[in-house]
C-alpha cells in the first residue's frame, strides 16, 4: 500500500492531523490536543510536526503521532524548522526584563531524535538566542545542507555555523540592506535587496557564500519600495518582483509592480516585458527550475509561461484569474481566481501541449495547495476572512470532489511535506479514485441550478445582442484601457458619458461636449486643465451674452445695468426662469459686505436702499410678418451694488466703525460669560468710547 498523504489543521478548539488519500481518516497514534493554540508547523523534510500552546511547544513524529519532545517555551507565536529538521526555531513577542533590557525572544532549539539516550535538561538544549523585534522575516534562513544560517541586522547580513550560534562566522556588509534570501540550491548563494535612498536606484545583488567581496550578479532599478525574492529549486535563477507603495502615474490604488530575472552565475539579467497593462498578480517557478508562470494585467488577466531567458513560451486564455501553482512533479499547472474572484480553478496538462483538463468551482476558498502526490488539490475557507462555511475540501486533478470536512473557525491548514520520490506520479488521471463518503454526502446537498444563471438584463434589453461595452475582454469585449486617473468618471470602457465633478448647491455647468451659444466647439479643450477649461467657457459665455445684447440694441447704462431685462428669445422659458433665480440667489451680486458681517442686520438707516422706480421700457417682440412691434414691459425691482461695496466714502467708514462696534460688544459678552481675554482684545474694548464719538461725528445716532 502506498504511503498516504497527510494534512493538519488548526481550529478554535484544537489541532487535528488527518491521513488523506486513500485513507481519509485521523492519524491513528495521534492524540488530538484541545485548547487555544497559536501556531503549528511541519518540518520541511516532513519528519516532525510541532504546535505551540500557551505553556510549551510539543514535537511529534508525523508518521505515527508519538510525542518526541516538549520544549518549555511559553507564549510562542511563530514556529519553524531547519531544512533537515535538526533545529526548531521559536519566536515570542518582544519584551523587556527587570533591568529594562530587551529579552532575547528568538530561540533555536535542537530537536532530540526518537530513541536518544539523552534525557532531562539535555532534551531542551537552546543552541542560540537573539533579539528579534519584527515578526516579519523573523526566522533564520538556512542553506540546503544546514551548514550555515543567516539573519539580517542593520546594514549587514550575519552568517553563523548552524551548530554554534554564539559567534558570528562571517558578515556580508551592505549599506541599507532590508531583505535577503538564501538560495535553496547547492551553490550557497544569497540575494540581498537595497531600497531606493537619496535619489539612488534600488538594487538586488547576488553573492556567493563566503566570497562577499564582489557581487556575481546585480540589477539596479527604480520603482522598488519593497520586493519579493523568489529562487528556483536549483538555485540557478532568481525572480525579483518589485513593488511601489504609490503608483505615480495614477493608474492603480495599489502601487506599481515590475518583474526582473537574474541568474546566480551573473550571465543573465533582464526586466521581464509583459504585453498587457495592469498589476502583476502572481509569479511562481516550476519544480523543474526551467520555466515560471506569471499572471498579470487588468481583469480578465493574462497568464504566460516564460523560460529562464525571460522569453514567453505559452499563453493561456484570458480569464479572471490571480493565482498560478505548479504541481510537485511539474506535470500540471493550476490557474485560479481567489479573493474577490469567483474561485474557479483551471487545470492544464503540461505534457499534452497545455491541454485544459477541467475547471473546478471552489468558491470562497482562501487556501489552495497541491498535494505531494501531484494528484489532489486542497482548498479551504478559513477565518478570519470568512467565519462561516469554514472547512477543508480535497479535489482530484480530474475535477471530482474526493473529501469534505466542515469545521468551526478554521484558522490554518497545510499538507505534510513529502518527497516526490515517495509518491511517483504514474498515470494520475486513470483510474479515477472513489470519493469518500463525506464528499458524496456534501454533493447530495448541493442543488444544481435548472438553467445557468446569467447577468440581469432589463426588459428592454432582453432578446438583443449584448453590446461590446458590457462584455469582458475574454468574452469578445473591448480591452480595458486606463486613462491614468483615479476618479470615478467613466472613460473608454465606461458606459454613457463620463461623470463630472459636482459641488452640492453650486451652479451647474454645461457639458464639455456642447459649446457655448454662438461659439464653435472647443477642439483644444482636451489639452487644457479643468480650471482653464472652465474659465475659457465662462469667457465665451460672457462674450456671447454681450454680442446678443448688442444685436438687440440694449447698451448698458452708466451704472452698469441695462434698461432691458428681457432674456434672449433663444432660451426656453424653463431655462430663462432657472437662470434668473440662480442669479438672484448669487451671494457675490446681492451681498458685497465682508464675510464676517454677512447675515447680521445693519442699523435701519443703512439697511434701506432707495428703490428704483418702475420703468416702462420698450421691448422688441417678433411678429409673424417679420417686423418688430414696441411693447411695454415692466422691469423688476433690482438693488445693484458694486463688487467693492457701493456708497460714499462716509458710508463705507460708518459701516467699518459699526463692524468694530459689534466686535467690541461680542468681546464684552464673552468676558461676561467668564472667558479669559487676551491683552489685544482688552485694548480693543477700551476704544469703544472713541468709536462711538467718531460715529457721532459722522452723523450716526443709535
Amino acid at each position: 500500500m502506498a504511503v498516504p498523504t497527510q494534512f493538519a489543521y488548526r481550529t478554535l478548539k484544537g489541532i487535528g492531523v488527518v491521513e488523506a488519500s486513500p485513507v481519509y481518516a485521523a492519524l491513528p497514534g495521534f492524540k488530538r490536543p484541545e485548547g487555544n493554540f497559536r501556531c503549528y508547523a511541519y518540518s520541511p523534510c516532513g519528519r516532525y510536526f510541532a504546535w505551540a500552546s500557551p505553556e510549551r511547544v510539543t514535537v511529534i513524529d508525523a508518521s505515527v503521532g508519538h510525542v518526541i519532545t516538549s520544549l518549555p517555551a511559553q507564549n510562542v507565536y511563530e514556529l519553524g524548522f531547519s531544512p533537515l529538521g535538526t533545529f526548531i526555531i521559536t519566536w515570542q513577542r518582544p519584551s523587556k526584563d527587570d533591568n529594562g533590557d530587551a529579552v532575547k525572544n528568538l530561540k533555536v532549539w535542537r530537536v532530540v531524535e526518537e530513541g536518544s539516550d539523552d534525557a532531562g535538561e539535555d532534551e531542551n538544549i537552546v543552541v542560540g538566542r537573539f533579539v528579534q523585534k519584527s515578526q516579519t522575516g523573523w526566522n533564520l534562513q538556512y542553506t540546503y545542507d544546514e551548514r550555515y544560517c543567516a539573519r539580517v541586522v542593520t546594514n549587514e547580513v550575519q552568517f553563523y555555523e548552524s551548530g554554534d550560534l554564539s559567534t558570528v562566522w562571517n558578515k556580508l556588509r551592505v549599506e541599507g540592506v532590508t531583505e535577503f534570501a538564501v538560495s535553496p540550491g547547492k551553490n550557497h548563494s544569497i540575494a540581498v535587496f537595497i531600497p531606493e535612498r537619496k535619489g539612488q536606484p534600488a538594487a538586488v545583488k547576488v553573492f556567493n557564500v563566503p566570497d562577499f567581496d564582489t557581487a556575481v550578479s546585480q540589477k539596479n532599478f527604480f520603482k522598488g519600495d519593497k520586493v519579493q525574492l523568489k529562487w528556483n529549486d536549483k538555485g540557478s535563477s532568481l525572480i525579483v518582483l518589485a513593488q511601489t507603495e504609490v503608483d505615480k502615474s495614477g493608474k492603480s490604488y495599489y502601487g506599481e509592480t515590475t518583474l526582473y530575472l537574474l541568474s546566480a552565475s551573473g550571465g543573465f539579467d533582464s526586466r521581464i516585458d509583459l504585453d498587457k497593462d495592469g498589476p502583476i498578480h502572481d509569479v511562481t517557478w516550476s519544480p523543474n527550475s526551467k520555466e515560471f508562470g506569471v499572471v498579470y494585467g487588468y481583469m480578465p488577466a493574462k497568464t504566460t509561461l516564460f523560460n529562464t531567458k525571460a522569453n514567453p513560451t505559452h499563453s493561456f486564455a484570458l480569464a479572471p484569474r490571480n493565482t498560478i501553482l505548479f504541481s510537485p512533479h511539474g506535470r500540471f499547472v493550476l490557474v485560479a481566481g481567489f479573493g474577490n474572484l469567483a474561485g474557479q480553478m483551471d487545470i492544464y496538462d503540461m505534457e499534452k501541449d497545455h491541454q485544459k483538463i477541467c475547471t473546478i468551482e471552489a468558491s470562497n476558498a482562501s487556501v489552495c495547495e497541491w498535494s505531494p502526490d501531484g494528484k489532489h488539490i486542497l482548498t479551504a475557507t478559513t477565518s478570519p476572512r470568512l467565519r462561516v462555511d469554514n472547512g477543508v475540501r480535497i479535489w482530484h486533478v480530474g475535477g471530482g470532489l474526493m473529501y469534505n470536512e466542515d469545521l468551526q473557525e478554521l484558522y490554518h491548514v497545510t499538507w505534510r511535506p513529502q518527497s516526490t520520490t515517495t509518491h511517483p506520479l504514474e498515470n494520475p488521471l486513470h483510474p479515477m479514485p472513489t470519493p469518500h463518503a463525506s464528499a458524496l454526502a456534501y454533493l447530495s446537498t448541493v442543488k444544481t441550478p435548472s438553467k445557468p444563471a446569467g447577468a440581469y438584463r432589463p426588459p428592454g434589453a432582453r432578446g438583443q445582442v449584448t453590446p461590446l461595452a458590457f462584455k469582458r475582454e475574454d468574452e469578445g469585449g473591448a480591452a480595458y484601457v486606463s486613462n491614468g486617473s483615479l476618479s470615478l468618471g467613466l472613460g473608454t470602457n465606461g458606459f454613457g458619458k463620463p461623470r463630472k465633478r459636482e459641488v452640492p448647491g453650486a451652479e451647474t455647468i454645461a457639458d464639455d461636449s456642447q459649446g457655448a451659444p454662438g461659439t464653435a466647439g472647443a477642439e483644444g479643450d482636451d489639452n487644457l486643465s479643468k480650471t482653464a477649461a472652465k474659465n475659457k467657457k465662462k469667457r465665451e459665455a460672457r462674450k456671447a451674452k454681450e454680442a446678443a445684447d448688442k444685436s438687440a440694441g440694449l447698451a448698458p447704462t452708466a451704472d452698469g445695468v441695462g434698461t432691458d431685462m428681457t432674456p434672449s428669445p433663444s432660451r426656453s422659458p424653463e431655462r430663462r426662469d432657472r437662470r434668473g433665480h440662480e442669479r438672484n440667489r448669487s451671494r457675490g451680486q446681492m451681498d458685497s459686505r465682508p464675510r464676517s458681517s454677512q447675515g447680521k442686520r445693519e442699523p435701519r438707516q443703512f439697511e434701506r436702499q432707495p428703490q428704483q422706480k418702475k420703468q416702462m421700457a420698450p421691448v422688441p417682440t417678433p411678429v409673424a410678418n417679420g417686423t418688430k412691434s414696441q411693447v411695454l414691459a415692466e422691469t423688476p425691482d433690482l438693488t445693484v451694488t458694486s463688487p467693492g461695496g457701493g456708497g460714499t466714502p462716509q458710508d463705507k467708514k460708518t459701516r467699518a466703525l459699526l463692524k468694530k462696534l459689534r466686535a467690541i460688544e461680542d468681546l464684552k459678552m464673552r468676558r461676561a460669560g467668564g472667558e479669559k481675554l487676551e491683552g489685544t482684545q482688552i485694548k480693543k474694548m477700551d476704544t469703544e468710547d472713541e468709536v462711538r464719538m467718531e460715529l457721532n461725528s459722522l452723523g450716526w445716532n443709535e
